[in-house]
């Protein structure tokens, strides 16, 4: 059911008017992870993007207070990784602070570039970082698809209203 916006109702831009709104948007989600200087890192994202074909590059956007930053704005290499519905444990535990996300239960193992690859996603892909672009708290991640592999099965995790879902028919 959709509504005829009230424009009297309207609210001046704030941070909890952009995540009211996002919430009601659907989105993908996705793990991010790199190799740190400490060991793997990773978190949850729900701003994967496809940027180009030619040449492939994809973006993601990560809070420069979040504990994966460090490592992230040091790396040239970062593995994405897209969820199934299968996995909102997962997701959730990398949303998480404070979480030890490549321990149990998570299953992973070193992939190419030293990037943690995650097992049993729908799809994923280690990139090449090309630039980290200032967006406010955020910086803004582009990177460039070195190889991946989409043969998961399964259908994919999305994230809407402040929950993972599953698609409905």
């Amino acid at each position: 059911m959709t509504a005829t916006p009230d424009l009297r109702t309207s609210r001046l831009a704030s941070p909890d008017l952009l995540r009211s709104v996002f919430r009601q948007h659907a989105a993908g989600v996705a793990v991010i992870t790199a190799r740190g200087d400490e060991g793997p890192v990773g978190f949850t994202a729900t701003s994967l993007a496809s940027v180009s074909a030619e040449p492939p590059l994809i973006s993601f956007g990560i809070g420069t207070g979040a504990s994966s930053w460090p490592a992230i704005s040091r790396t040239d290499h970062v593995g994405v990784h897209v969820l199934g519905e299968h996995q909102r444990e997962l997701a959730a535990t990398f949303a998480r602070s404070g979480a030890d996300r490549f321990g149990e239960p998570t299953a992973w193992r070193e992939g190419p570039e030293g990037v943690p690859v995650l097992d049993d996603v729908l799809a994923w892909l280690v990139c090449r970082v090309v630039t980290r672009v200032p967006a406010g708290d955020h910086r803004v991640v582009l990177a460039e698809v070195v190889l991946g592999d989409p043969a998961g099965a399964g259908r994919p995790l999305l994230y809407h209203q402040g929950r993972f879902n599953a698609l409905r028919e």
